[in-house]
């Protein structure tokens, strides 16, 4: 009986330590926040803000470092990837510069321009891909990568890289080197679906060169070099390298920090609240202020 009496004695203690432990793991996971909602907040918030956010930017790296160390470090790489950015110069026009891999481990990046409800190009996906020739030309071992997927409203078989790969081949590129990327719809799907096709069909690729547009050259490196990072077996061990490449000169236009913002959370894959980003839908007010 004695012995009866210390087991469930023990059995007894050993239900409440249960208890406590699990309490205490709950209220633990209670206050910590998926990784998803600290992204989103820590994207937006230096989307809408810039520099203003600094601190904040700092205080949710951190938030997301404690809930996940490895994608923490990940995103910190991005966001001052993104803060570099803006203090950058002017990308150069006309041409890849000099000093690129002259081998087929550089890939050439062109990233498409909605098409006419036709489906014939306009002038300044024209003017991107004169570009993007002249590139290739200087380094003839390079591929070749268009982007783009159907954006005309009135031809449902034409697609941006499809027209793009026709007309370098037409203009004297070899049909090897070019690639076509034909499914994305936004600039962050363009970074996505290459690098699928890079990965799987060119690995021995390691620099991509962006060419687009003067006003579209940040968001490119932004968000292909954010791709490469997420993709990375480790962190700091990306498989690709991205530089501005070259640009075409576009009339007056830029690309608002928060439409930055709305392309990394596609990437980090949250494609509802980019799309409300896009569309300028997103209300910014549901986050806790800065101060």
């Amino acid at each position: 009986m004695k012995n009866n009496r210390c087991v469930r004695a023990l059995a007894a203690c050993m239900a409440v330590l249960l208890c406590w432990l699990a309490a205490g793991c709950a209220q633990k996971n209670a206050g910590q926040r998926p990784s998803r909602e600290i992204i989103e907040e820590l994207v937006v918030d230096y989307g809408s803000y810039g520099a203003d956010a600094d601190d904040r930017v700092k205080e949710l790296t951190a938030e997301l470092k404690a809930a996940d160390a490895d994608l923490g470090a990940r995103w910190e790489r991005i966001m001052a990837l993104w803060a570099g950015l803006s203090a950058q110069q002017a990308p150069q026009y006309g041409v890849l510069p000099d000093g690129l891999p002259d081998t087929d481990e550089l890939c050439i990046d062109v990233l498409g321009f909605q098409l006419a409800p036709d489906g014939t190009m306009k002038d300044e996906l024209i003017g991107r891909l004169n570009v993007a020739l002249d590139s290739a030309k200087k380094y003839p071992n390079a591929y070749v990568v268009c982007t783009g997927g159907g954006t005309a409203a009135e031809n449902a078989n034409a697609t941006e890289a499809g027209e793009m790969a026709k007309w370098l081949v037409a203009h004297g590129l070899r049909e090897d080197r070019v690639i076509a990327e034909d499914r994305s719809l936004t600039t962050a799907q363009n970074a996505i679906y290459t690098c699928d096709i890079l990965a799987e069909r060119c690995p021995q690729v390691k620099q991509l060169a962006i060419v687009s547009s003067d006003y579209h050259i940040p968001t490119g490196v932004l968000l292909f070099t954010a791709e490469s990072i997420l993709r990375a077996e480790k962190t700091g061990a990306e498989r690709w390298q991205v530089t501005s490449g070259a640009a075409w000169k576009a009339p007056e236009c830029s690309l608002s920090a928060m439409f930055q913002a709305g392309a990394l959370i596609e990437l980090s894959g949250d494609t509802d609240t980019a799309f409300e980003i896009y569309y300028d839908t997103y209300d910014i007010h549901e986050l806790p202020s800065l101060h």
